[in-house]
């Protein structure tokens, strides 16, 4: 049961994994989530849901209001017995709560064996103990505990016997890890890294389905983590079947975030679904990049990842690497951007000629015993082939979100609600446009063809196509509004009116002289005002009303104190916030001293007229001369 704007209503089941019952157990001082499922009521009931995009770390802000469910959750914890700071809820550190003190203990690495790790990984719902050792997961903040004694076969660990409390040397707490009793596999495919996704959970394999219904969908970013798993390369692509089958559902948001897939099976209980099936590359991947099509380069030959030397690879290898990736053009080839290679060093070289479908196609030369110096391990970017914009609006910082995927720009649908400003501000951020001040949620009246995205992989990529499901045409009316903080284009700033000439830091006006300053910005909104500032002696801080996207500042008697800097800031009142542009370039003037152009004006009078009284000399000349010619002729 959960409370909300002081009602008590039972939660409804869909949706929820493990780790998000973990989170529940935490808050309720109850250990770990042991197991958790929807129990089909067969009658409608009131009840808060949960998003389908939900973060455990944000789960109080994840609940709505729902009216038709018939599947409230159920969840058990492990009331004496858990496992913290770990990668997964079936790992960590060993804390145990007796029944007389209330308060949790850690237990020392030493006072545990093997049998009391069985029964510690049974009692959690986990697999058998894979790693006990002291000090993984951080140390003991919780006082210690007694030592047990088990034989295996208990149910729990206060069931086992023990000795009176003891101490341990610090960073000597026990920490356990129990084997994720969940495997997958891809079946059907033409290799072993294609194929239909498949799970084993408890004990049953079933395919992995797809929810038509759910935006927590399955991405190239989240597919990743099953190809990793599998020991294959990158995520290259997905495809869901038209057939309806029993399937297990996982949390792709999950997946992100946990070691072990366990913890993200969910407990919805409608279990047939379009099964996914996915190929991820066999001999090359990316790691450690910004995106699915950035990172350091790393092949896989004779069943082990290497990295590859920087000076054995040319743009044509990066061209068959990025097409086996199903990426763009090669955009950058580097050595130490993605950071070292932990992998060897590839003890092949690359001779590829560029026309290649995979880089194991492509010849090789030998390099035996080969060795790249330190930080050159080969770091490759491929052009991302999808791109965020925003449309349908006077500037390309505000506007209806499109992605473009497959060669086609589609708006992103948003039935859940499950853009903020943080997923917003990450396209922003793409786009050069600063922060969201917005995001709005939209609907048209007819439906469209839309993008499913994944919110919760925009905010953790800078790869649009990561996170765009890539094998569904979703029909929907919603879209999403983003307004960014850098709506405004930079204005021009211009010296329009006044006696001036051009000075090498830039103008050199007359003393005494009116001038003026005006401010411009391309045509965009609509009103708004021009600031005017100045670092001058004396500095000024004016403001006009933009007319026709300018604004003239008339500016009088030019002295010395107008000796500066001038820089204009454009502002507007749009999509009910205040927006102000970047400054303008700066324009430099200085005084043009009286006295000085004088003498120029009388240098320059002296000069025409020298000039003239030569010309008027030898044209004179000129003349008399023809004129006695003639009269010679003539008498």
């Amino acid at each position: 049961m959960k409370r909300q704007d002081g009602k008590w209503k039972p939660v409804d089941g869909k949706y929820w994994y493990r780790k998000l019952g973990n989170r529940v157990c935490a808050e309720l001082d109850c250990g770990s989530a042991v197991s958790l499922r929807g129990r089909w009521t067969g009658f409608v009931i009131g009840s808060w849901g949960i998003r389908p995009d939900c973060d455990e770390s944000e789960l109080r802000n994840c609940f709505i209001s729902k009216t038709d469910v018939y599947t409230p959750l159920e969840l058990s914890c492990s009331d004496s017995v858990r496992l913290v700071h770990g990668s997964s809820v079936c790992s960590g550190r060993l804390e145990v709560r007796s029944n007389q003190s209330r308060s949790w203990s850690s237990v020392c690495e030493g006072h545990l064996d093997l049998h009391g790790a069985q029964v510690v990984c049974r009692e959690l719902g986990c697999g058998a103990p894979g790693l006990l050792q002291g000090a993984l997961s951080g140390a003991a903040e919780a006082p210690v505990v007694q030592t047990f004694t088990c034989e295996g076969h208990e149910s729990a660990l206060l069931d086992c016997g023990s000795s009176g409390a003891q101490t341990c040397s610090s960073g000597t707490a026990v920490d356990l890890t129990c084997t994720d009793p969940d495997d997958v596999r891809l079946v059907g495919g033409a290799s072993r890294c294609s194929g239909t996704v498949q799970i084993q959970h408890h004990g049953e394999w079933r395919d992995v389905g797809s929810d038509y219904y759910s935006f927590d969908i399955w991405t190239l970013k989240a597919a990743d983590i099953l190809c990793r798993r599998l020991d294959c390369g990158s995520a290259v692509s997905g495809r869901i079947s038209g057939s309806y089958v029993p399937v297990w559902f996982i949390s792709p948001i999950c997946a992100l975030c946990t070691s072990a897939l366990t913890d993200c099976v969910r407990t919805d209980p409608y279990y047939t679904a379009p099964p996914l099936s996915l190929t991820c590359s066999d001999s090359v991947r990316l790691v450690h990049g910004s995106s699915h099509c950035s990172g350091r380069l790393e092949v896989r030959s004779n069943q082990s990842w290497s990295s590859v030397c920087e000076e054995d690879l040319d743009l044509n290898d990066a061209q068959v690497v990025c097409r086996e990736l199903g990426c763009g053009a090669p955009g950058l080839l580097q050595g130490g951007l993605y950071g070292e290679g932990e992998a060897p060093v590839w003890t092949s070289e690359l001779q590829c000629e560029g026309n290649e479908s995979a880089v194991l196609d492509c010849r090789r030369s030998s390099s035996a015993g080969k060795t790249c110096s330190n930080g050159k391990a080969a770091g490759l970017t491929c052009s991302d082939p999808g791109g965020f914009r925003l449309v349908r609006q006077p500037s390309r910082c505000a506007g209806t979100l499109e992605i473009q995927y497959q060669g086609q720009w589609r708006p992103v649908g948003d039935p859940d609600k499950c853009w903020d400003l943080k997923s917003g501000s990450a396209v922003c951020q793409h786009l050069d446009c600063g922060s969201a001040v917005s995001v709005n949620r939209t609907d048209n009246s007819t439906d469209r063809l839309v993008w499913r995205v994944s919110v919760p992989c925009v905010k953790l990529t800078s790869g649009p196509r990561d996170c765009v499901e890539p094998y569904n045409s979703f029909n929907h009316t919603s879209g999403v509004d983003v307004v960014c903080s850098d709506l405004l284009p930079q204005p021009n700033i211009s010296l329009s009116d006044g006696v001036f000439g051009v000075y090498q830091q830039g103008f050199r006006v007359l003393i005494g002289s009116d001038f003026t300053v005006t401010c411009s910005v391309r045509p965009q909104y609509p009103g708004g005002s021009f600031q005017l500032i100045c670092d001058t002696e004396k500095p000024l801080n004016l403001t006009l009303p933009a007319v026709n996207h300018s604004a003239h500042f008339l500016l009088s008697a030019m002295g010395y104190a107008h000796r500066g800097n001038y820089t204009c800031v454009y502002h507007v009142d749009v999509y009910n916030h205040s927006f102000s542009s970047s400054q303008s370039p700066a324009l430099y003037l200085t005084v043009g001293d009286l006295v000085r152009n004088l003498i120029i004006r009388v240098v320059l009078v002296h000069f025409i007229l020298i000039t003239g009284t030569i010309f008027l000399y030898f044209y004179c000349r000129a003349s008399r001369g023809r004129f006695r010619l003639k009269r010679r002729k003539t008498g």
